[in-house]
Protein backbone atom coordinates (compact mmCIF):
# COMPACT_ATOMS: atom_id res chain seq x y z
CA UNK A 1 0.00 0.00 0.00
CA UNK A 2 2.98 2.05 0.44
CA UNK A 3 4.11 1.90 -2.95
CA UNK A 4 0.95 2.85 -4.28
CA UNK A 5 0.90 6.34 -1.99
CA UNK A 6 4.70 6.45 -3.04
CA UNK A 7 3.83 5.85 -6.83
CA UNK A 8 0.72 8.23 -6.36
CA UNK A 9 2.48 11.43 -5.03
CA UNK A 10 5.00 10.94 -7.47
CA UNK A 11 2.57 11.54 -10.28
CA UNK A 12 0.90 14.38 -9.04
CA UNK A 13 4.43 15.73 -8.46
CA UNK A 14 4.46 15.37 -12.45
CA UNK A 15 1.18 16.70 -13.26
CA UNK A 16 2.03 19.95 -11.07
CA UNK A 17 5.38 20.25 -12.72
CA UNK A 18 3.84 19.88 -16.18
CA UNK A 19 0.76 22.66 -15.02
CA UNK A 20 3.30 24.79 -14.12
CA UNK A 21 5.17 25.59 -17.33
CA UNK A 22 5.38 28.67 -19.01
CA UNK A 23 3.51 29.42 -22.05
CA UNK A 24 5.18 28.43 -25.40
CA UNK A 25 4.98 27.21 -29.25
CA UNK A 26 6.01 23.60 -29.36
CA UNK A 27 5.99 22.66 -32.53
CA UNK A 28 5.14 24.65 -36.39
CA UNK A 29 4.38 22.65 -39.27
CA UNK A 30 4.58 24.44 -42.55
CA UNK A 31 2.62 22.38 -45.45
CA UNK A 32 1.72 23.33 -48.72
CA UNK A 33 -1.97 22.60 -49.89
CA UNK A 34 -2.90 21.27 -53.37
CA UNK A 35 -6.19 22.51 -55.03
CA UNK A 36 -8.44 19.92 -53.14
CA UNK A 37 -7.10 21.52 -50.08
CA UNK A 38 -5.12 18.45 -48.80
CA UNK A 39 -1.60 17.83 -47.38
CA UNK A 40 -0.94 14.41 -48.00
CA UNK A 41 -3.07 11.13 -49.95
CA UNK A 42 -2.84 9.00 -47.44
CA UNK A 43 -2.39 9.46 -43.59
CA UNK A 44 1.49 8.13 -43.33
CA UNK A 45 3.85 10.13 -42.78
CA UNK A 46 5.88 8.68 -45.28
CA UNK A 47 3.41 9.66 -47.93
CA UNK A 48 2.40 13.18 -46.84
CA UNK A 49 6.94 13.75 -46.83
CA UNK A 50 6.54 12.26 -50.37
CA UNK A 51 3.36 14.20 -51.29
CA UNK A 52 5.11 17.22 -50.21
CA UNK A 53 8.14 17.28 -51.31
CA UNK A 54 6.54 16.75 -54.89
CA UNK A 55 4.46 20.00 -54.17
CA UNK A 56 7.56 22.02 -53.55
CA UNK A 57 8.84 20.81 -56.73
CA UNK A 58 5.74 21.78 -58.69
CA UNK A 59 4.54 25.35 -57.46
CA UNK A 60 1.68 24.48 -60.39
CA UNK A 61 -0.07 21.92 -58.11
CA UNK A 62 -0.16 24.10 -54.79
CA UNK A 63 -3.34 26.33 -53.45
CA UNK A 64 -2.26 27.56 -50.51
CA UNK A 65 -0.70 26.73 -47.38
CA UNK A 66 -1.34 25.39 -43.83
CA UNK A 67 0.73 26.25 -40.85
CA UNK A 68 -0.50 24.02 -37.62
CA UNK A 69 1.01 24.61 -34.66
CA UNK A 70 1.22 22.91 -31.36
CA UNK A 71 1.09 25.28 -28.66
CA UNK A 72 1.08 25.10 -24.14
CA UNK A 73 -0.31 27.44 -21.77
CA UNK A 74 -2.00 26.58 -18.33
CA UNK A 75 -5.52 27.16 -18.59
CA UNK A 76 -5.04 30.27 -15.67
CA UNK A 77 -2.85 31.79 -18.62
CA UNK A 78 -5.25 31.07 -21.93
CA UNK A 79 -7.26 33.89 -21.79
CA UNK A 80 -7.37 36.26 -24.02
CA UNK A 81 -3.96 35.02 -26.50
CA UNK A 82 -3.79 35.36 -29.89
CA UNK A 83 -1.98 33.21 -32.01
CA UNK A 84 0.04 35.33 -35.10
CA UNK A 85 1.61 34.45 -37.82
CA UNK A 86 4.47 36.56 -39.45
CA UNK A 87 5.38 35.43 -43.16
CA UNK A 88 7.93 37.45 -45.39
CA UNK A 89 8.07 36.08 -49.22
CA UNK A 90 10.12 36.36 -52.29
CA UNK A 91 7.60 38.72 -53.82
CA UNK A 92 6.88 41.16 -51.20
CA UNK A 93 8.40 44.11 -51.17
CA UNK A 94 8.08 45.92 -47.96
CA UNK A 95 10.33 45.55 -45.42
CA UNK A 96 7.10 44.92 -42.58
CA UNK A 97 5.76 41.06 -42.76
CA UNK A 98 2.65 39.77 -43.29
CA UNK A 99 0.60 39.57 -40.34
CA UNK A 100 -2.09 36.64 -39.87
CA UNK A 101 -3.52 37.15 -36.53
CA UNK A 102 -5.92 34.20 -35.21
CA UNK A 103 -7.88 34.18 -31.58
CA UNK A 104 -7.39 31.12 -29.57
CA UNK A 105 -9.88 29.04 -28.46
CA UNK A 106 -10.24 27.90 -24.64
CA UNK A 107 -10.16 24.30 -23.97
CA UNK A 108 -9.34 22.49 -20.81
CA UNK A 109 -5.82 19.74 -22.32
CA UNK A 110 -2.31 21.47 -21.86
CA UNK A 111 -1.22 21.36 -25.35
CA UNK A 112 -3.41 22.44 -28.25
CA UNK A 113 -2.90 22.34 -32.07
CA UNK A 114 -3.98 25.16 -34.06
CA UNK A 115 -3.86 26.06 -37.84
CA UNK A 116 -3.85 28.43 -40.10
CA UNK A 117 -4.93 28.86 -43.84
CA UNK A 118 -3.10 30.79 -46.35
CA UNK A 119 -5.07 31.60 -48.96
CA UNK A 120 -3.12 31.15 -52.71
CA UNK A 121 -3.97 34.95 -53.59
CA UNK A 122 -1.92 35.66 -50.83
CA UNK A 123 0.50 32.78 -51.62
CA UNK A 124 0.95 34.06 -54.89
CA UNK A 125 0.69 37.96 -53.43
CA UNK A 126 4.34 36.73 -51.32
CA UNK A 127 5.37 34.06 -53.65
CA UNK A 128 8.03 31.35 -52.15
CA UNK A 129 8.12 31.94 -48.23
CA UNK A 130 11.32 32.65 -46.98
CA UNK A 131 10.51 33.16 -43.34
CA UNK A 132 7.89 33.04 -41.08
CA UNK A 133 7.05 33.42 -37.14
CA UNK A 134 4.57 32.17 -35.06
CA UNK A 135 3.72 33.91 -31.97
CA UNK A 136 1.39 34.03 -28.79
CA UNK A 137 0.51 37.00 -28.00
CA UNK A 138 -1.47 38.89 -24.98
CA UNK A 139 -2.58 42.23 -24.78
CA UNK A 140 -0.09 43.07 -27.81
CA UNK A 141 3.02 41.90 -25.94
CA UNK A 142 4.64 38.25 -27.54
CA UNK A 143 4.84 36.22 -24.77
CA UNK A 144 5.86 32.77 -27.03
CA UNK A 145 7.22 32.38 -30.28
CA UNK A 146 9.33 29.84 -32.86
CA UNK A 147 10.64 31.07 -36.00
CA UNK A 148 12.38 29.63 -39.09
CA UNK A 149 16.15 29.51 -39.64
CA UNK A 150 15.92 32.63 -41.76
CA UNK A 151 13.89 34.95 -39.54
CA UNK A 152 16.03 38.28 -38.67
CA UNK A 153 15.67 39.35 -34.80
CA UNK A 154 14.67 43.05 -34.61
CA UNK A 155 17.67 45.47 -33.83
Amino acid sequence: MRWFGTVLFGWWIVFQVAAADPIRVIKVLPTFLDREGRQSLSPSLYERDAYQAQLRASPEQRAGMRYDVQWKAPASERKNLVLRLELRGSLAHSVEPMVIDQPLKRTGWPEHWSTIQIDPSVCEKLGTIIAWRVSLLRNELRVAEQRSFLWQSEP
